[in-house]
């Protein structure tokens, strides 16, 4: 699968099918921290993503 990490911007790719949680844990991504993204849909850590998927993880960001 092709993954796009936003901040900082960069591409990697990572053989599926895995479950979010599990390309997070690779990453070494606290899950709660990040937005994962396919297409127009939010992703929960429980879904599987595929060899053809292509997603984008972006920081969860706050402020006031």
């Amino acid at each position: 699968m092709k993954i796009h990490l936003s901040h900082p911007s960069r591409n990697i790719e990572m053989a599926g099918p895995k479950r979010v949680g599990d390309v997070l844990t690779e990453l070494h991504l606290i899950p709660e921290g990040y937005l994962i993204i396919r297409g127009e849909d939010l992703l929960t850590e429980d879904e599987r993503l595929e060899d053809s998927d292509t997603i984008e993880i972006r920081p969860v960001i706050s402020g006031g």
